[in-house]
This record gives C-alpha cells, sequence and structure tokens, in this order.
C-alpha cells in the first residue's frame, strides 16, 4: 500500500480501473488525478472509528497516569516497593475536550461514558461549544479531525497559549492538525503536562513542505509524552474487515457496478 498517489504515479499504470485504498482518511492521494483518468477511487469509511477512538483512550490514560515511566522504573531494577512518586492526573472530575464529533469522536464519547468526566465539544454543528472555551476548559484535549487548508496546524502557539495550563493533549487524527515544535514548546515551559499522538506531521505526504521526521525535541521529551506507530486501526478483526470491504469494491468496479464506498 503506497503511502501517497499523485498524477506521476498513475501515469505509469495505464491500465488501473480502481484504487482501493485500506483506509479512512485518504488526504495524501490525488483523487482528482484519478478522477480525470476514469478510475475508481474507494475507501473504508467507517471501521476504523472503534479501535481508533479505543487507541485514544489508551493513550489518554498511558500519559496521564505515568504508564511508561513506571514501566521502565520497575525494569531499572531501582523499584523497592511503593513510593509517592510519578503522581498523575485521573479521569474522574475531569474534563474532556473533543475537537470534531464524528464517528471517531462519537465512538470516543461512549467509552469515556463509564468514567466520571466531563465532556464538551467543539464541531459545525450547530450549538457546539466555541473552539476557545474548549481549548480554556479542557484537562484532556482530543483534535479528532481530517487534515484541510483550515485544520493544518490549527494546534499552534497561539491555540496551546490558550489551553489550560497543565492540560493533557492526544492526537490520533491527522498529524499535521498539530505543531509538533510549538508542543515541544508548551511541554518544556510546562504550558502542557503531556502529548500522546499516534500520527505525525512526517506521514502528511499531501503537504509538501511536510516535516521528514518527528520532531527530535518531542522525542527527547520521554516522562510526559507517549506515542505509538500510527495504531489506531492495528486489530486483527478491524485489518480483516477493512480489507474485506477494499475487496469488495475491487469486486464491484470489475463488474462494471459502482463502488458502494467510491469517492
Amino acid at each position: 500500500m503506497p503511502d501517497s498517489l499523485d498524477a506521476a504515479f498513475l501515469d505509469q499504470c495505464p491500465h488501473l480501473k480502481i484504487v482501493a485504498a485500506a483506509l479512512k482518511g485518504f488526504d495524501n492521494f490525488d483523487v482528482e488525478a484519478c478522477k480525470r483518468r476514469g478510475i475508481w477511487f474507494t475507501n473504508v469509511p467507517d471501521l476504523l472509528s472503534e479501535p481508533t477512538a479505543e487507541l485514544a483512550l489508551a493513550l489518554l490514560l498511558g500519559l496521564a497516569r505515568h504508564v511508561l515511566p513506571g514501566d521502565e522504573h520497575v525494569r531499572s531494577r531501582n523499584f523497592k516497593g511503593w513510593r509517592p512518586s510519578l503522581y498523575g492526573r485521573s479521569l474522574a472530575s475531569a474534563t474532556v475536550g473533543l475537537i470534531g464529533c464524528g464517528a471517531v469522536g462519537r465512538a470516543f464519547e461512549r467509552l469515556i461514558s463509564g468514567f466520571q468526566c466531563h465532556v464538551i465539544c467543539h464541531d459545525l454543528e450547530p450549538g457546539s461549544m466555541p473552539l476557545e472555551r474548549v481549548a480554556a476548559q479542557s484537562d484532556f484535549l482530543l483534535p479528532l479531525l481530517p487534515l484541510t487548508p483550515k485544520t493544518t496546524h490549527l494546534i499552534n502557539h497561539s491555540f496551546l497559549a490558550n489551553m489550560k495550563r497543565g492540560a493533557y493533549l492526544i492526537n490520533v487524527g491527522r498529524g499535521s492538525v498539530v505543531d509538533e515544535e510549538a508542543v515541544a514548546d508548551a511541554l518544556e515551559s510546562g504550558q502542557l503536562a503531556g502529548y500522546a499522538a499516534d500520527v505525525f506531521e512526517m506521514e502528511d505526504w499531501a503537504r509538501s513542505d511536510r516535516r521528514t521526521t518527528i520532531s527530535p525535541r518531542l522525542l527527547q521529551i520521554r516522562e510526559r509524552t507517549l506515542f505509538t506507530p500510527h495504531l489506531g486501526s492495528a486489530t486483527g478483526a478491524a485489518r480483516l474487515a477493512i480489507e474485506r470491504r477494499a475487496a469488495l469494491n475491487v469486486i464491484d468496479a470489475l463488474s462494471g457496478s459502482r463502488p458502494a464506498d467510491a469517492i
């Protein structure tokens, strides 16, 4: 599965009939170039939300409760039993802010409904809370947005400065929604208590100015960060369902029908 498709790539595929993407967010793929060449482009819009929401919750809890530093402490052989250290932040009585209340946002809200926390949300729907209020009130903030010109670096220096001091930021959507250098500054100053991410700016191939590596400063801040290598949909059952759905789109196209998930 290529990380991206552009016109130059497609020019090397004169007999291509369909690109059946086994993914949800297709911002790294030139769909218009496919359209101009009469090539179907499909994705799988509704099979990644639940596992991605699960990972978001795992990252949130792992970051706030210092799971990785705790594991490293036990393995260091300096562990002599319980000591008053590595105090973290509980979800109980916390305010959790969601930026984007789409499929992943709704799945995440269902998952945390068993915790004693308050959920607020900014979205395009009428009646949602203003973005500035969500930023200012949230103890935990999750941007769950697609990558567009408007959302690129939405979480920047000025945004972070308006967040509640000591809040946690968790990104499982798109890497470039977050300015990684701004996050590193906020962690170093104490404005952010922690940052967890499953996605990174280096992955956003559609950006001509994308980073080619994860911010080295972020990688050096070990105790207050938690990173995973884009594991949002990485469960056996989810991947099998995604691959099957992509295959069914191929069958539709080759039988002369409109694929069910055509973009």
